[in-house]
């Protein structure tokens, strides 16, 4: 019965951050996304991964365009998500020619074909150093709330079967207006908690 309450709760919270992110100006996405994107290059866990996945942004979220570029330029090995189904794949991403070139989903996001043959996180032996995951909400502490499909989730439970012995890093980048109080997205026990969350503010 509890776990009933808590899952309409959660689906009511990801409603209400979703609609109140549609409001938000483009100008002032670009805004936080400019200072977020900075203070990452300085972040110390960024700067020691090798290979890092991150997540091609959508119109409502942080914009994660910029740093993907900076990525390339500091030699980054870059990997970004593909889905098919229930599905998602880490896969190479080699550059901003190849970036621009990627084909848009029905829902407006570039993203590679995942029948493509790319160097797969999963098969390639080293895995993934840090993880920038997206989401619709975090806390300060690290709690965060995804988009409700669970790819995420998985796909690091599968990481970390797969690389036992690795030590990953997750990091979320959010707007302002993602943070909430850890009373309104309490952790339960299967959760993930993420090392860093990083705002503009």
């Amino acid at each position: 019965m509890a776990a009933t309450r808590q899952n309409r709760l959660k689906v009511a919270l990801r409603k209400r951050m979703k609609d109140a992110l549609k409001c938000l100006k483009p100008e002032v996405i670009a805004r936080q996304s400019q200072a977020v994107t900075a203070k990452v290059l300085t972040n110390q866990a960024f700067q020691q991964a090798q290979r890092v996945s991150i997540y091609l942004s959508t119109s409502s979220e942080l914009d994660t365009t910029a740093l993907l570029s900076e990525m390339f330029r500091l030699d980054k090995m870059v990997f970004v998500p593909t889905y098919e189904g229930s599905n998602m794949k880490m896969v190479r991403l080699r550059g901003m020619d190849e970036y621009e070139s990627l084909p848009l989903t029905k829902w407006n996001i570039k993203q590679p074909d995942f029948k493509d043959a790319r160097e797969d996180a999963m098969t390639n032996g080293h895995g993934i150093d840090l993880f920038i995951v997206p989401g619709v909400a975090f806390t300060r502490r690290g709690a965060r709330m995804g988009h409700g499909m669970g790819y995420y989730d998985k796909f690091l439970r599968q990481h970390a079967e797969k690389y036992p012995f690795k030590m990953i890093v997750m990091m979320a980048l959010a707007l302002n207006e993602q943070i909430i109080s850890d009373e309104e997205l309490p952790m339960e026990a299967h959760d993930v908690r993420l090392h860093n969350v990083i705002t503009e503010s």
